[in-house]
């Protein structure tokens, strides 16, 4: 098991011309991470290679791995040509994924913020062709070059667990597997413990992040609370001091023998860097506990 960081846990930092990209790498290796997420949030690398080479040198030269990428992607397109080209783009970044050396790659099959009315199964059914066929060839665009390209449970559409699983079946390829994010279950009111349970065996990565949760009958007031599916109140907590059942789905996770790469999410209103900190220390030592 390696214990590393996404660089989306830096974003406040990287936004505020605070820290680059390349100095997430030094942080990351400084405070004990053991490889980078990338999702190219406050940067981007498929339009700069030169940038592209100097992160795989610098992650290369601080012995941090480069885990994953993670990228938006919206395969439920209006007609063939829209369709076509977003294939393309994501495309792009697959021998992006290439350049830097990595082997593993998450993307989205449909928008992330959608109107309640396409939150339904019936209009995820009426799509679902559309997921397959992009995912299909993506995977095999990049299972020419050695990468694993994924589904997270992400995006209010394919983001319960069942869901995933449809997309996953309907792809059917070796190379396509899940990115297993423990919490996102929470934003269409799936409980996690089941959702981890169901898409577990599917996983080649796993993410840990934590929420506080509210009832959708108890608004817990400002701005920094979004609403799940049903309506419930929902906003980013350092792991392991949120709502989620952290130690009961890191027993989940280590009993499976899962054995490969955890990446530590962090969206909350804490200081970003302290609060990765303190996420990455708090997984490392409650896997530890586990037993």
């Amino acid at each position: 098991m390696k214990i590393g960081l996404s660089t989306y846990s830096l974003l406040a930092a990287i936004k505020a011309g605070e820290m680059t990209v390349l100095d997430a790498i030094d942080w990351i290796a400084d405070n004990g991470g053991e490889h980078m997420e990338i999702v190219p949030y406050g940067f981007t690398l498929v339009d700069n290679p030169e940038l592209a080479d100097a992160v795989r040198e610098k992650a290369k030269e601080r012995g941090i791995e480069l885990s994953n990428y993670s990228m938006p992607a919206n395969f439920v397109q209006e007609t063939d040509e829209l369709f076509e080209r977003e294939v393309a783009r994501v495309c792009e970044h697959v021998d992006l994924v290439h350049r830097l050396g990595m082997k593993h790659m998450r993307h989205d099959v449909t928008a992330f913020t959608i109107p309640q009315e396409l939150m339904t199964i019936g209009w995820f059914d009426a799509h679902l062709h559309q997921m397959v066929k992009g995912s299909q060839l993506v995977a095999d665009y990049a299972a020419a070059r050695g990468i694993t390209t994924t589904i997270e449970n992400h995006g209010f559409s394919a983001q319960a667990s069942d869901r995933v699983q449809r997309v996953l079946q309907g792809v059917n390829r070796p190379n396509f597997k899940t990115t297993l994010d423990v919490g996102n279950f929470l934003c269409v009111d799936e409980d996690p413990i089941i959702g981890v349970m169901n898409n577990l065996p599917y996983a080649s990565l796993v993410h840990f992040k934590d929420f506080y949760i509210r009832p959708y009958d108890q608004n817990p007031g400002g701005e920094c609370w979004f609403r799940t599916s049903h309506g419930n109140y929902m906003r980013g907590a350092i792991v392991g001091h949120g709502d989620l059942p952290i130690r009961r789905i890191i027993k989940l996770i280590k009993d499976s023998g899962y054995d490969g790469y955890i990446t530590i999410e962090f969206e909350g209103i804490e200081e970003c860097r302290s609060a990765s900190r303190i996420a990455m220390d708090n997984v490392r030592r409650l896997w530890e506990e586990c037993v």
